[in-house]
C-alpha cells in the first residue's frame, strides 16, 4: 500500500480506537467488540455497498460508497432476516450475506461492482471533518453507556431498553409476532431496528443485550453521518457541504446563549433509547439522496425506482414520523417542478407514490391498531417547557379535552404574548436547524436560486418536521419525533446556506469561532427563584437581547471599517456563528461527560433492578426452552408501589428472553386507547384482562395448586419468576411447582406434569 493510501486511511483510525476505548472502559468484551466489527464489515458494508454500486452507480470514493453502502446493507440484511423469520429459517442467516457477495463474485456483469470505474476521490480535509465527527459520537458514547450497565449489574437502566430487549427476543422467532411482555397478543409496533439487533446477535452469537446497549448504535450512527454527508455534498455541489452537514447534523446541538433552559429536541437526532429513531436515520438519508438526484433529473434505473416503494415500507416499520416530512418535501419540491416547466414531474410523483405505499402498508403492518394517541393540539410541545409547565400550564395535568391546553385556553391577551414568545425562542434556540429556511442557499452575489428542486425539498422536510412537533400531541412529548428526525436534513440545508454564500472561508471560521465562543461564554440571568410568567419572560428575553446587541455592535463596527464587503460578509458570519455555537454546545456537553465519569451508583432503590434479579433473569434465558411462557409478579417500575402502577418493568421479558404470560402493559393497545381514564396516564392504566392478571397475582400470592395447573395446563406457562421486592410470594409454590433457581429476591421454578 502506498503512502498515500495510507494517509487516506489514517483519519478512520481515530474513531475506530475511540470507540474501541469506549466500549472496552464500559464493560464491552474485547472479542465481541472485534466479531462485532468484522461482521458489520463483512454482512452489512460489504453488501450492501455492492448492491448500492448496482442500483445507484458509484459516488466515486470508498468513504462514501461504504457509509451509502452500510445504509443499503441494513435494508439487504432486513430482507434475509424477513425470509428467515418467515420460514423459520432463522439459523441460515449467516449464509445471507455471503450469497450476496457469492452474487457479486461470480457474476460477470457485476463484478465491475467491486472496484470504482471512475475513481473521484475526495480532499483528505473531508476525511478527518467526517473522521472528527465519527470521534465526537464515539465520545458521546460515554454519556449513553453510563447510564445503562450492562448486565448483570446493580442499576437503573431506562425502561425503553428492557421493552426493545424483549423484541429483539422475540425477533429471533418465527413470524407471527407476539406482544413478548403479554403474549397472546399480536404485535403491531414499527419493530425493524430490534430485527436487526436480532440478526446482529444471532449471526455473531453476541448476547442480545450486548448488542442493544454498546455494539450496535456506533456503527449505525456512522453509517447516518456519512450517507447525510454525501447528501450534504449532492445538495450544494460542495464537499465542505457534506462535512459541515454531517458535523451540525450528528455534533451539533440547539443554542443556549445563556438561558437557563434549553429548547425542545435540542440534541442529536439518534439516541440509544429509541433504536427505532437511530435505525431510521441511514435509511431515511438514503432515500433523501435517492429523492433528491430524481428531482434534479437524474435518471434512475428501473431497479432503483422498484426499490425505493420496499425502502419506503422499511423506514415506516424503522421509524413512522420520518416519512410524513420527506412527503411534504418531495411534494413542496414536485409543485415547483410542476408550476416551472408547466408539465407532470413525474419523479416526483413516482417519488411521492413509494413514500404514499410506504406510509399506508407500514400503518397497517406496524403501527399500534387503533390505539394511536397522536391528536391535534397545537403547541401542546410546551408542556415539557419549564417556562410553561411552572406558569400558565401548572395545573394542566394531562391536557385532555381541549383543542388547546387548559392553560392556553384560559390564557390572557399577556399570556398569549409569552405563549408566542416562547415559539419564537423556540426557534431563534434552533437557529442551526432552521437558519437554512431564512438565509437559504445563494451565490457570493446573494441571488437565491428559487427553482432548484432541493432546495424546496430540504426546506420542505424541514418546515413539515417542526409543524409536526408544533401541531400535534402525545402524552410523552413523541410529535418531538417529526422534528428529531429531520435534523439532518435540516443540517445539510444550513451547510448548503453557508458553503453557497462563502467567498473567504477564514471569515467563515472567524464567525463560527465567534459564535463558539459566545454560546460558552454568554451570560445568563438565571432561572427565577420563582416561577412566573414576568420572571421566566426576563430569563428568556435577556440572553437573547444581549446576543442581538453584541450582534448589532460588531456589525457596526465591520461596516464602518470594511464597507461593502462587510456587508456582503454578514450572511456567511452569522450562518457560521450559529454553526460554531451549536457545535460547541454539543462539544460542551459531550466531553463534559466524556471527563466526568460519574462513580457506579450501588444503592437499592425502588427503581433500581439488582445484580442478583438480572443474574436470575439470565439463567432464565439460558435455561428456558425457545418457545417457553413465563409468568412473573413484576409489572410496575418503580416496583411494588403503594398506590399506583407505572406498567412498565419490562425488564423480565427483556433480560430472561421469553414470552410473559402477563408482564407489563404499559405500551398495550388497550393502555394506550385508555389514556386519561380515570384521570390516568396509559402507562398506569389496569391491565388489559382483569381476569387474566388475577389468575397471575393469585398464583403468586397463594400458591394454589388449582390455579398454578390451571396456568401450565390451560395457558401453557412452564416458568414462574417470583420476585419478593415486586410483592408477597407464597411459600405454597415450593410445593406445587420446581425450584430450579434462588438468588437475592428472585426465586425461579419450573412448572413440570407434576406442579399443582
Amino acid at each position: 500500500m502506498t503512502r498515500a493510501a495510507w494517509g487516506r486511511l489514517l483519519p478512520w483510525f481515530v474513531p475506530a480506537a475511540t470507540a474501541f476505548a469506549v466500549l472496552h472502559f464500559f464493560g464491552t468484551p474485547d472479542r465481541q467488540i472485534a466479531l462485532y466489527a468484522v461482521y458489520f464489515l463483512a454482512a452489512v458494508a460489504v453488501p450492501g455497498t455492492l448492491v448500492f454500486r448496482a442500483l445507484f452507480g458509484s459516488r466515486g470514493n470508498w468513504p462514501e460508497d461504504l457509509g451509502l453502502g452500510a445504509a443499503t446493507g441494513l435494508l439487504v440484511l432486513l430482507a434475509g432476516w424477513a425470509l428467515g423469520a418467515a420460514l423459520g429459517a432463522q439459523h441460515l442467516l449467516i449464509a445471507w450475506p455471503v450469497l450476496i457477495i457469492g452474487v457479486f463474485a461470480l457474476v460477470p456483469l457485476l463484478r465491475r461492482h467491486w472496484r470504482i470505474s471512475e475513481p473521484d476521490p475526495l480532499p483528505i480535509a473531508w476525511s478527518w471533518v467526517v473522521a472528527g465527527v465519527l470521534t465526537v459520537v464515539a465520545l458521546w458514547g460515554v454519556s449513553i453507556f453510563e447510564t445503562n450497565p450492562l448486565p448483570p449489574a446493580t442499576g437503573v437502566i431506562y425502561q425503553d431498553l428492557y421493552y426493545h430487549l424483549a423484541l429483539v427476543h422475540e425477533m429471533t422467532r418465527t413470524m407471527p409476532f407476539q406482544v413478548p411482555q403479554l403474549a397472546g397478543d399480536e404485535l403491531r409496533y414499527h419493530y425493524l431496528s430490534d430485527a436487526d439487533i436480532a440478526t446482529a446477535s444471532m449471526i455473531t452469537g453476541i448476547p442480545p443485550a450486548t448488542v442493544l446497549l454498546r455494539l450496535w448504535i456506533l456503527p449505525v450512527t456512522a453509517a447516518a453521518v456519512v450517507t447525510f454527508a454525501a447528501v450534504g455534498r449532492t445538495a450544494a455541489g460542495r464537499w465542505q457541504a457534506g462535512a459541515i452537514a454531517a458535523a451540525l447534523g450528528f455534533a451539533g446541538h440547539a443554542l443556549t446563549l445563556g438561558s437557563p433552559t434549553g429548547p425542545v429536541n435540542s440534541g442529536l437526532p439518534v439516541s440509544l433509547v429509541s433504536p427505532s429513531q437511530t435505525y431510521a436515520m441511514p435509511l431515511i438519508g438514503l432515500f433523501t439522496l435517492a429523492a433528491l438526484q430524481a428531482l434534479r433529473g437524474r435518471s434512475l434505473s428501473r431497479v432503483a425506482w422498484a426499490l425505493l416503494p420496499v425502502l419506503a415500507l422499511v423506514c415506516a416499520g424503522a421509524k413512522s414520523s420520518v416519512l410524513p416530512p420527506l412527503a411534504a418535501g418531495v411534494g413542496l419540491a414536485g409543485v415547483v417542478l410542476l408550476w416551472r416547466h408547466r408539465r407532470i414531474p413525474w419523479p416526483a410523483v413516482g417519488l411521492l407514490g413509494a413514500i404514499v405505499f410506504g406510509i399506508l402498508l407500514g400503518q397497517r403492518l406496524f403501527a399500534g391498531g387503533g390505539a394511536s394517541i397522536l391528536t391535534v393540539q397545537p403547541l401542546q410541545a410546551l408542556h415539557w417547557v419549564k417556562p410553561y409547565s411552572t406558569t400558565l400550564g401548572r395545573n394542566d395535568g394531562l391536557g385532555l379535552g381541549g383543542f388547546l391546553l387548559p392553560g392556553m385556553a384560559k390564557a390572557s391577551a399577556a399570556g398569549w404574548v409569552f405563549i408566542l414568545g416562547l415559539v419564537a425562542w423556540w426557534a431563534l434556540m434552533q437557529a442551526p436547524r432552521l437558519i437554512g429556511l431564512v438565509l437559504p442557499p445563494a451565490g457570493p452575489d446573494g441571488v437565491v436560486d428559487r427553482t432548484d428542486p432541493g432546495r424546496w425539498l430540504l426546506g420542505g422536510i424541514v418546515v413539515a418536521g417542526a409543524g409536526g412537533l408544533w401541531t400535534f400531541a402525545h402524552p410523552s412529548l413523541s410529535q418531538g419525533y417529526f422534528f428529531t428526525g429531520v435534523l439532518p436534513a435540516a443540517a445539510a440545508l444550513t451547510a448548503w446556506a453557508l458553503t453557497d454564500r462563502v467567498r473567504n472561508w477564514w471569515i467563515a471560521l472567524a464567525g463560527a469561532s465567534a459564535g463558539a465562543v459566545w454560546q460558552l461564554l454568554a451570560p445568563g440571568p438565571g432561572a427565577p427563584a420563582r416561577p412566573s410568567v414576568a420572571g421566566w419572560a426576563w430569563a428568556l428575553a435577556v440572553p437573547v437581547l444581549t446576543t442581538a446587541a453584541v450582534m448589532v455592535v460588531a456589525s457596526l463596527i465591520a461596516v464602518a471599517i470594511w464597507r461593502s464587503r462587510a456587508v456582503r460578509a454578514l450572511p456567511v458570519l452569522v450562518i457560521a456563528a450559529v454553526a460554531g455555537g451549536s457545535l460547541a454546545q454539543a462539544g460542551y456537553q459531550i466531553g463534559g461527560s466524556a471527563v466526568t465519569v460519574p462513580p457506579k451508583r450501588t444503592t437499592v432503590t425502588p427503581t433500581t433492578i439488582t445484580a442478583a434479579e438480572m443474574r436470575a433473569a439470565l439463567w432464565l434465558d439460558e435455561h428456558a426452552g425457545e418457545e417457553d411462557l413465563v409468568a412473573t409478579n413484576v409489572h410496575c417500575s418503580p416496583m411494588n408501589p403503594p398506590v399506583r402502577c407505572d406498567a412498565r418493568g419490562f425488564w423480565v421479558a427483556g433480560l430472561g428472553g421469553r414470552r410473559a404470560f402477563v408482564e407489563s402493559w404499559g405500551y398495550a393497545d388497550e393502555a394506550v386507547a385508555a389514556h386519561g381514564a380515570g384521570g390516568l396516564n396509559y402507562t398506569q392504566q389496569p391491565a388489559p384482562d382483569p381476569a387474566r392478571f388475577a389468575l397471575n397475582e393469585r398464583v403468586f400470592r397463594d400458591g394454589d395448586p388449582a390455579d398454578v395447573a390451571r396456568l401450565r395446563d390451560e395457558y401453557g406457562v412452564r416458568w414462574l419468576f417470583a420476585d419478593r421486592r415486586a410483592g408477597a410470594v407464597s411459600p405454597n409454590l415450593a410445593a406445587v411447582a420446581e425450584l430450579r433457581h434462588s438468588g437475592g429476591p428472585v426465586t425461579v421454578y419450573e412448572l413440570t406434569s407434576r406442579s399443582g
